[in-house]
């Protein structure tokens, strides 16, 4: 007896242990559901018309919101800390006995600015059932004016009989003119009595009167639509933000091409722009932190061109191509040896006492693989990569292989990464001017 009263309380014990456990479980299992929480809406239609309806509200799943107000639910951290919203809805069409259901989940991110670096960048945050709600409103309409054109048509056949019907409505119709009454005739000459020109008058003056009404009314709703949809783009896409063309686009923590690189910016990614000269853009990153972006990169602020329209480069006044050639590769560098390539002959515009900076030569030497990167890409079987040479005391050669400038042109590499793997002989001018880009 003893033996099976300790048996028993420790079942007891370990029964008490797994409640225990199940109580402190199920808040956190509500919480990961409520997170997880999907917003369904049934529907009349089969399955079919609905995935058909959602074929053109296939725009409307994913995009950037113009704000995160109304839209997500603050976390641990105020809405203001972040920008660059986007949704992306995930849709599930389920048949049922009545019809269908449709249930959404929309995934929010966003980019959170914090005072550290080590704490920014894109989070994940909780919809609050807006962008739901506004998907199930839109796919409603769809459906709803889907059935109002199949009503139409229908409505549309029935009325118009087929030839049968007609051939058999043709006897009936003869006989019921036969014995049609005469229609009251209105004298060939006269005018209408009185009362009956003013009844028609006044109906046409309250028809004009209803329909300018109504043209006022339509016309100031235009206007506050207009106004309101000018004042939400204000609000959220400021006048001195820059865009990014393209993915991969280098930005650099120095207005040079041989700069440091921070990161690769991605398509659309956008910045605040605090400066910008000829070729560079001064962009605020996050916080206090800062970088540059090349000028051709960016989509400017309206009324700024994305390149500039004045004044000449500085180092295309220094050079000049003499002679182009298509010739092997005059040197010994594995990349291009024995290869076929572009060959450019370049000299000074004008003897300097003090020379040309490293600077406006790899300067130069961009603008010139920017130029003729086209040409040789459309025979990459045939060239090999650009060479130019430098035809001075203090010249020298820069070579690039082809699939360096395509990987450098398709934002894969930054200029300081193209640079190092260019061929320069002699290799001062590169190493004296990116010594401080490793």
């Amino acid at each position: 007896m003893i033996r099976r009263r300790i048996r028993l309380t420790g079942w007891s014990v370990i029964t008490c242990i797994l409640i225990g456990l199940a109580i402190v479980s199920a808040p956190a299992q509500s919480q990961e559901q409520k997170q997880t929480k999907s917003y369904e809406r049934s529907f009349p239609q089969s399955k079919a018309e609905i995935e058909k309806a959602l074929k053109e509200l296939q725009p409307a799943l994913a995009g950037r919101l113009p704000s995160l107000e109304g839209f997500a639910t603050p976390g641990d951290h105020s809405l203001e800390n972040y920008g660059r919203g986007f949704y992306q809805a995930q849709v599930k069409v389920d048949t049922t006995a009545a019809g269908s259901v449709v249930r959404i989940k929309t995934t929010v991110t966003a980019w959170y600015n914090d005072s550290s670096a080590a704490h920014t960048g894109y989070r994940k945050l909780t919809s609050n059932g807006r962008i739901e709600g506004d998907i199930l409103d839109q796919l409603a309409d769809v459906l709803a004016k889907t059935a109002d054109a199949g009503v139409t048509s229908a409505s549309t056949a029935k009325a118009e009989p087929s030839t049968q019907e007609k051939l058999v409505m043709a006897p009936a119709e003869a006989k019921a003119q036969e014995f049609s009454a005469p229609m009251p005739q209105l004298p060939a000459t006269g005018t209408f009595s009185s009362s009956v020109s003013e009844g028609l008058a006044a109906r046409k003056d309250d028809a004009s009167a209803a329909d300018k009404a109504s043209r006022d009314k339509d016309s100031a709703l235009r206007t506050e639509a207009a106004n309101l949809e000018e004042i939400l783009k204000n609000q959220s896409h400021p006048k001195n933000l820059v865009a990014v063309k393209k993915s991969g686009t280098a930005v650099v923590a120095s207005p040079s091409l041989n700069a440091k690189t921070l990161f690769l910016a991605s398509t659309h990614d956008e910045f605040e722009m605090l400066d910008f000269n000829q070729d560079w853009v001064h962009v605020k990153i996050s916080g206090l932190s800062r970088g540059w972006i090349w000028r051709n990169s960016l989509e400017m602020p309206d009324g700024i061109p994305d390149m500039a329209q004045s004044g000449p480069n500085p180092a295309a006044e220094l050079f000049h191509v003499t002679r182009e050639d298509i010739s092997t590769f005059p040197g010994d560098w594995t990349p291009l040896r024995g290869k076929n390539v572009r060959i450019l002959s370049v000299q000074k515009t004008g003897e300097g006492e003090n020379g040309v900076s490293p600077e406006m030569k790899l300067e130069f030497a961009k603008s010139l693989f920017e130029k003729n990167y086209a040409g040789v890409a459309q025979k990459p079987q045939e060239l090999a990569g650009i060479v130019l040479i430098f035809d001075s005391a203090d010249g020298g050669m820069i070579a690039a292989p082809f699939t360096v400038l395509q990987q450098w042109k398709a934002g894969a590499l930054s200029d300081a990464a193209m640079w190092r793997q260019c061929f320069f002989d002699p290799p001062e001018p590169v190493e004296s001017s990116s010594a401080g880009t490793q």
